[in-house]
């Protein structure tokens, strides 16, 4: 198989090794510490105590076995909110199409082939790199706890957070979230250069205003109410851009 990519010295990938066979984890494990750029962080035999894991450490590939006690590998990726890269480890073909549910970076079967291991290390390497490279493109980011789950807001497609009560209501660019959570709270979390609270209800996203008078902010099509205490520190606040 010719190589995707050139091996990337300066690129490490934390891994963990999930599977229920002692046998088959000590053939993946002698592979990745063989290769110099993965960084064995941790190996399991089964997906309950990987998922405590991954709760304290942070990972960015793991070579998983699907046919497991209590849960598959399929179950654990389902109760994980951030995933990292996954390479499927398994005896059996008949969950590779499965595997595409779950954006696999690649699909083994067992007994591994060093020339396969290899492949499938290139593809993640890859993988991370345009990972990398688009959340750099995307820029800082926060979580937010909305539904249950943990998601993730790229504060560049923040448009504007508004009061609901007890929540608040976040509007993106092409969503909208609801999240327990005080304005104060948003106000304080938020970069001060970026991010202006403009009335009681409402914090905006700067560099989406596009006209503001002495009583609404625009942001395209959204008509935002503006506080009259408030216009001055708007007129500064938009004259650093």
């Amino acid at each position: 198989m010719k190589p995707l990519i050139k091996a990337m010295s300066n690129t490490i990938l934390n891994c963990f090794v999930v599977d229920d066979s002692s046998i088959q984890r000590l053939a993946i494990v002698k592979m990745i510490e063989n290769h110099p750029n993965l960084l064995l962080k941790g190996e399991f035999s089964n997906a309950v105590e990987t998922k405590t894991a991954l709760k304290e450490q942070s990972i960015d590939l793991i070579f998983l076995d699907i046919e497991m006690p209590i849960l598959t590998g399929f179950d654990l990726l389902d109760d994980l909110t951030d995933k990292p890269g996954v390479i499927f480890v398994t005896g059996q073909t008949k969950y590779a199409f499965k595997a595409f549910d779950y954006a696999a970076i690649d699909y083994l079967q067992k007994p591994i082939k060093k020339d396969r291991f290899l492949y499938a290390v290139e593809r993640a390497l890859l993988s991370h790199k345009m990972k990398t490279e688009m959340i750099e493109d995307r820029g800082e980011f926060i979580f937010v706890k909305s539904n249950l789950k943990k998601r993730k807001v790229y504060l560049k497609e923040l448009r504007y957070i508004q009061a609901l009560g007890d929540y608040v209501k976040l509007i993106t660019e092409d969503d909208s979230l609801i999240v327990l959570s005080t304005m104060k709270s948003f106000e304080n979390s938020l970069p001060s250069e970026d991010f202006l609270r403009i009335h009681k209800s409402y914090i905006i996203n700067l560099r989406k205003v596009e006209k503001f008078n002495s009583k609404a902010v625009e942001l395209g099509k959204e008509v935002l109410p503006l506080s009259r205490n408030r216009k001055s520190d708007l007129v500064e606040a938009l004259s650093q851009f």
